[in-house]
C-alpha cells in the first residue's frame, strides 16, 4: 500500500508529504503510544500509527526509519511538529479514526495488496 491509499482509507489529512509519498510501498504497520516499545522494531517500509501528538513521535519514527506517521483519534499536529516532519522528510497524516479502526482498515489494505487485488 502507498500513502495515497492510506490517506483515502483512513479519511486522512495530509500535513506533510514526504518525498516518497506516491512511490513508497508500506509493507508493515506498528501502532502504539509508548515510543519505547516502538523502538524495538527493525522493519523496512514501516508506518507508525499513534495517538501521541508530540515531536517525539517523529524523532522515534526517524530513528526506526519509518516511512511515515499517522496520528489517529482526531489528533492534529501543531506547527512545530509539522516543521519537524518537513525537516526529517517524514510523511505526516492525521485521521479521525480510532487506533483500532485505523489498524483494521490498514490490515485490510495490506491484505488486498498481498493477494494482488
Amino acid at each position: 500500500m502507498r500513502f495515497p491509499d492510506i490517506r483515502r482509507i483512513l479519511e486522512g489529512v495530509e500535513h506533510h508529504r514526504g518525498s516518497g509519498f506516491d512511490t513508497t510501498v508500506i509493507r508493515h504497520v506498528t501502532a502504539g503510544d509508548l515510543m519505547s516499545e516502538v523502538l524495538v522494531f527493525d522493519l523496512e517500509d514501516l508506518l507508525l500509527v499513534t495517538s501521541l501528538n508530540s515531536e517525539q513521535v517523529l524523532r522515534t519514527a526517524h530513528m526506526i526509519d519509518a516511512a511515515g506517521v499517522v496520528l489517529v483519534n482526531d489528533k492534529v499536529p501543531n506547527e512545530s511538529m509539522i516543521a519537524l516532519a518537513r525537516s526529517l522528510d517524514t510523511t505526516l497524516l492525521s485521521s479521525p479514526r480510532s487506533m483500532f479502526e485505523a489498524c483494521v482498515a490498514l490490515n485490510e489494505l495490506l491484505s488486498e495488496d498481498a493477494s494482488g487485488e
